[in-house]
């Protein structure tokens, strides 16, 4: 049986102050017993974000990392340096990487490879744009996305994965993919880890990510290859989150 997993991503957003509020909030949250929680926060927050987070039961992410363990990249941190600060899930080719900042494929599986080397969990986010939607090319996509990754590992590397489904086009917009097509894409990639290894598929934590929120979680999260939510803008409001966590139970 799959864990569930809620993970919150800031994105560039966020303050100490609200760090220490999530901290003190779920620290006497009731909680459903099976149940992964991850708070993504930007990077100069992690070490805050580390010490209000002991006792609570909220695990700490970061949004990115450099494929290199050191070495002469300035603005860049390693997974070796996320891990020291407690970080234990970390994000890898999020669309808004892809995107605005030029990611590759290859970026991408260099990425996923130190995180792992690093002892990081990847949540490897994967999304089509609409134009890519419109034009039926939805799975060619995704699935060109997770296969390239899956081609650089190994059976035991592919079995610490994290994937989250996040459609460009729904993310941040308030638009969100419909149950059924989440549903739809998550079952085709966990048909393709099926290809690779069956228990592979069995285990994978899936995530939906694109304007999830407390309104329309439980209805997505009910879908049988949905495990789980990589959260956005709904992330930053306490109670919001919380109902999106408990949706999950």
């Amino acid at each position: 049986m799959r864990t569930p997993l809620i993970a919150g991503n800031w994105k560039m957003n966020g303050s100490a102050r609200l760090v220490e509020e999530f901290a003190a909030a779920f620290a006497k949250a009731s909680l459903p017993q099976k149940l992964d929680i991850v708070l993504i926060p930007p990077f100069p927050y992690l070490d805050a974000a580390q010490r209000a987070f002991a006792g609570t039961p909220l695990a700490l992410g970061a949004q990115n990392l450099n494929a290199f363990e050191s070495g002469a990249h300035t603005g860049e941190v390693s997974g070796a340096m996320l891990a020291e600060f407690g970080v234990r899930y970390v994000l890898v080719g999020h669309s808004e990487r892809r995107q605005l900042y030029r990611e590759s494929d290859d970026d991408v599986c260099a990425r996923v490879e130190a995180a792992l080397n690093a002892g990081l969990t990847p949540i490897l986010c994967v999304g089509e744009t609409l134009e890519e939607r419109d034009g039926e090319r939805t799975m060619d996509v995704v699935l060109g996305q997770v296969k390239v990754v899956m081609d650089r590992l190994d059976g035991a590397q592919r079995a610490k994965l994290a994937l989250a489904y996040e459609p460009v086009w729904a993310i941040g917009t308030g638009r969100t993919a419909t149950p059924e097509q989440a549903q739809e894409v998550m079952a085709g990639i966990r048909a393709y880890l099926k290809t690779l290894d069956t228990a592979l598929a069995e285990q994978a934590i899936l995530l939906y990510g694109g304007s999830m929120n407390a309104s329309n979680a439980a209805e997505l999260l009910a879908q049988p290859d949905i495990d789980g939510g990589l959260v956005g803008g709904a992330s930053l409001k306490i109670d919001d989150f919380n109902a999106i966590c408990q949706s999950a139970g």
